[in-house]
Parts: C-alpha cells; structure tokens; sequence
C-alpha cells in the first residue's frame, strides 16, 4: 500500500490531463503519471474474434487479486464475441463482459489515477474517452489475531489489523444494524490515506459528530500514517497528560462504545482505532469486566482505581512522610527505615528521583527489545540494579521497594502511563518542598484540572456519580440506560431491567 504515498498530489501538478478517444495517447498519459515507477503494470488486451477491439488493463503489482484480475477481466475480454453491431461497446464490457464485482466509468482523469494507487485496475478501450475501474484489490495482510496490548481473559481473541476494510467488516458483523452508519474521508495531500467516521444513528449525538467532522475538515498535513497524527490535531487538550480521546484494537469495544453513543474513527494502515467522547473513568475499564461475573469484575476495577492512586502517591507520600513528617511513623518503622538510611551520601528525594527515572528506563528497554528477551530483561535488570545499588549503599532499601511498588502498579493501568509519570513526578516535586502539604495541594490541583477537562464538549469526570457502569460494574439488568449525558437514545431495552 506505500504506492499510494506517491501520486496523491502529482496529477494536480499536471493540469488534469483529459482522456481522448486514441488508445495510444491514453497510454501515454498514465505512463507519464507514473513515470520511473516500475511496479505499474500495462496489460495490452486483443480480442481474439474481433481484433480491431484493442483495449488496455492498468494496475499496480502487488496490489490486485491477480486471480480475479485474470478471470473476471482478462479472459473474458479475451474469449467473448462481441455483437459487430455493437454501438456502445464500453458499456458492453462494463455490464456484459467483465465480471468483476463493481465497475464504475469515468472520464475523470484524477479519479482514475487514485483508482491505480489504491489497488484497482482501469481499462482503457481504443476509440472511447472513458475508463472502468474495476475493483481487483486484493494485497497481503497481516492476519487477525488478539492484540498484545489488550489481552483478556474471557471474550472474543480477535484484533484489529491494518486493513481498513478487514477493520470495518469486523465491526459489522458485532452491529448487524442498518443504524451503523460509515462515512468515508481522505487524510493527508500525498498519503491519500482512508478514514471513516462510524456511529449509531439515533444512538450518537449529532452535535458530536458535527463538531467531529468540522476538526476533521480543519486537520491538514500532506502525509497521515497513523491514528495519533490525526488525534493530536482534533484534540481539544492538546497538552493534558490525560487523554481525552480513547483508542482500541478490539472490535467487540469499538461496537460496546458506539452502543453507548459514542464514535468512532478507523484509518486505513493501523489497527488503532479512536472513540470518542472519552472518559476519564474508561481508562479503568477492561474488556475482561463484561465478559466475567460482574461482583469480580468490580473487584479489579476497584483494584485498578486503587492501583493508579498508589502508584501516583507513594513516591510523593514516603519522601513527605520521612523528610518532614516522620513523627507520623510509629517508632520501630522509624528506626528501621533511618537503620536502612545509614552510610546512604544521598538525601531521600534524590534517591526517590534516581530510582523512579532508572525504572522507567528500565521498562522502555525491554518495550523496545524483542518481546522474547524484553520481559526477562526488565525483570533481571530491575533486580540486578536494585541490589546492586543497595549493597553499595548508593539508595536505601525502602526505597527500592517503594519505587517497585508504584512501578508495578502503574502496569495495572497501561492506557495513561504517560499521565502517571508526568503525575508521579509533580507530586513528588510538590512533596519534597512543602512535605505532606504539597502533596495534598497537588492533589487538589489534579482534581480541579480533571473536572475541567473536556472531550468533545463532554467533561471527562462526567458520570462519576452514576453507580452503573463507574467504579464498580453493575448486573446487565441494571444497566439498561446509556450514558444520560452522551447517547441521543438513553435506552438499552424497553424493559424495566429488573429481574424477577
């Protein structure tokens, strides 16, 4: 699919060449488009009935279905006898001939060199100005499986990939409803990449998506590769350290968040797909909670709440603690923490600061290692560097184990793990100046900030006090409204949802 990279822009730059009747110029004019370009491929086609039909097939290798290509284009052109009465021989072919699934003709030139890059075929027939583009795509794909990322226990094993319309097909067979409306657009001058804009209709608010596709139309830049490109520019919290738009690889949770009113944005050449509006409270949600017993599921959502505030305050909580209020600490907890200290040359914030930077190193190694060595690496260098640093009293003991403690936690909740480092730090800068002061004036300010976030006219804290679907995960009878303040149609069910 990199071809299409190419040509996006070029034949602006030729004055829209126009097809003529002449084969032969028609040929030239292509050829000229996609000069010193080897991969496009000229297939001369003769009738062998009538050799006055001449006709000529476009495309670019690698990216056709060649067997389609063969049997539903070339040799029926090749075998068919044509009626030498014939007076619209194009349309002939278009409805009678080729036996490709969708032929459409057009004159226009640029549209035809898009059809090319995108992995049509066009014929050309000697005598006429017009085109068909036949759909022939058909290129390797990487095959569906779960993505690593968001693994789960129960529930379905199948992931997005980077075919836009593998991705959509997917999500059409969890909405089987004429409701799912797809709408098609273009990112980037050069690239030409294909996007598409999915939600429910009736369910998704339409003031959403009109302000969706107004930043869409707003978003220009000559080449979209990936999802985050279009994401930064359409943000409205460009420098938040929350995200306030969410991002997935699975189908069965792009179909729950559009059931719920949300919307979704697909591109073509990644498996990463962005919802929207987003909460700050969907960063706690798994899969895993609506495919288990709901009273287990809202453990782990609770442990994971619990986890992002541990592994946010732990750091900040300890320095304050032991550098300003140690006669909060019982006596032998005390003693055994500054026993731990002795012969330490570094003050406890410096030691906190060295540590939490060498584990995030730590952990961006074995991200960037091969996934076989990446787990063993992180696992045996945390170790080796932990024990190492504290038999040469370079930190404490405590330490170590308090920076382990909010690592781990932190992996609890892997979607804002570049919120809780830029957190974690402010807070532990906050605590080492004014002790638990800090801490608590940090937190308030985190508060304030989260409340006044917003997504897509949505405040990201929004529902917090709902007791369906938040901190913990209500029984599927008692979860029969949608989001009161997203979705158009606030009902799941007719029913009352209540069970006998």
């Amino acid at each position: 699919m990199w071809i299409r990279k190419i040509y996006a822009s070029k034949i602006k730059d030729n004055n829209h060449p126009i097809l003529t009747t002449d084969l032969n110029t028609n040929i030239d004019l292509i050829k000229n488009i996609f000069k010193d370009d080897q991969t496009l491929i000229t297939r001369y086609i003769e009738n062998q009935t009538d050799t006055t039909i001449k006709c000529c097939v476009f495309y670019i290798d690698g990216m056709v279905n060649n067997k389609l290509l063969n049997e539903d284009i070339i040799q029926p052109l090749l075998e068919h006898g044509f009626d030498p009465k014939a007076s619209d021989l194009i349309n002939v072919i278009a409805k009678q001939v080729t036996l490709s699934g969708s032929v459409d003709k057009t004159s226009d030139f640029y549209q035809i060199i898009q059809a090319i890059v995108y992995g049509d075929s066009v014929l050309l027939v000697n005598g006429y100005s017009d085109a068909l583009i036949l759909n022939t795509k058909g290129w390797t794909t990487r095959a569906i499986a779960e993505p690593e990322a968001e693994r789960v226990l129960r529930g379905p094993r199948e992931g997005f990939n980077e075919s836009i319309m593998a991705n959509l097909t997917m999500l059409r067979r969890k909405l089987r409803t004429q409701d799912l409306k797809m709408k098609f657009k273009v990112f980037g001058a050069r690239t030409q990449t294909k996007g598409c804009i999915c939600y429910i209709e009736g369910v998704a608010n339409k003031d959403i998506l009109a302000e969706l596709e107004r930043r869409l139309d707003r978003f220009s830049i000559d080449g979209t590769l990936d999802v985050n490109y279009i994401s930064e520019f359409i943000d409205e919290e460009p420098y938040s350290p929350i995200k306030t738009i969410g991002s997935t690889e699975r189908p069965d949770t792009v179909a729950a968040k559009l059931l719920e009113g949300r919307i979704a944005l697909f591109l073509d050449g990644t498996p990463v797909v962005l919802t929207l509006p987003h909460l700050f409270i969907e960063h706690f949600q798994s899969s895993d909670d609506y495919y288990l017993n709901y009273f287990f599921a809202s453990i782990g959502r609770l442990l994971r709440i619990f986890g992002f505030l541990l592994t946010i305050s732990a750091p900040a909580v300890y320095v304050a603690i032991t550098c300003f209020h140690h006669e909060m600490l019982p006596t032998p907890l005390m003693m055994s923490i500054i026993m731990a200290r002795q012969s330490v040359p570094m003050p406890t914030v410096v030691e906190m600061f060295l540590m939490l930077i060498m584990f995030e190193i730590l952990r961006e190694t074995g991200n960037r290692m091969p996934s076989n060595i990446g787990q063993s690496l992180s696992i045996v260098g945390a170790l080796v560097v932990g024990q190492a640093a504290v038999d040469a009293k370079l930190v404490s003991a405590p330490v170590i184990v308090i920076v382990a403690t909010a690592g781990i936690t932190g992996l609890l909740i892997p979607r804002i793990k570049g919120g809780i480092i830029i957190i974690r730090f402010i807070l532990l800068c906050l605590s080492s100046i004014l002790g638990l002061y800090g801490y608590i004036f940090g937190m308030m300010g985190l508060m304030i900030y989260l409340f006044n976030i917003r997504s897509f006219g949505i405040p990201i804290m929004n529902g917090l006090q709902s007791k369906q679907d938040m901190y913990i995960r209500s029984p599927w009878w008692n979860m029969m409204k949608r989001p009161q303040f997203m979705a158009v149609d606030k009902t799941r069910s007719n029913s009352d949802g209540d069970p006998e």
